[in-house]
């Protein structure tokens, strides 16, 4: 079974953003998504983002997936954590970036429910298995 090239993005509430020291005691508010039901996993949260096309650099498509996504241009970001997760249908690699800038109004240009959330409530949503690693990097 191949594995899945997933970028994902914890998008800081623009008030909030952080440009250094990312997860480190930041307070704020980060924008997740509700994964449709028809999807992989669907009815959870996750850190908005999708799989790399072939050939594709992994910012290049962060940036393309969450224009696609959530009708935002991000104009800041850098790499945060990787996780490489095996479900007993898919194996996926997370590559999961901080966004600290972006323009644009967010929203779900897919149909999805988005909301931003604070890292004091985020536990309070489900979310796939594989995220396990992110959510805790965020909270330590």
């Amino acid at each position: 079974m191949k594995r899945v090239h997933v970028v994902a993005a914890v998008i800081y509430e623009p008030k909030n953003r952080v440009t250094d020291n990312p997860g480190a005691g930041v307070v704020g508010k980060v924008l997740i998504s509700c994964r449709p039901n028809h999807l992989h996993k669907g009815g959870f949260w996750e850190f908005p983002g999708g799989k790399l096309e072939i050939g594709e650099d992994a910012k290049d498509g962060l940036v393309r997936e969450l224009n696609e996504e959530l009708g935002i241009e991000v104009t800041e970001a850098f790499p945060f954590i990787q996780v490489s997760h095996d479900y007993p249908d898919k194996k996926v690699f997370l590559d999961v970036w901080i966004v600290s800038s972006f323009t644009g109004e967010e929203r779900g240009v897919e149909g999805q429910t988005i909301s931003w959330v604070s890292l004091n409530e985020i536990t309070n949503y489900s979310f796939p298995e594989a995220n396990q690693s992110v959510l805790d990097k965020l909270l330590s």
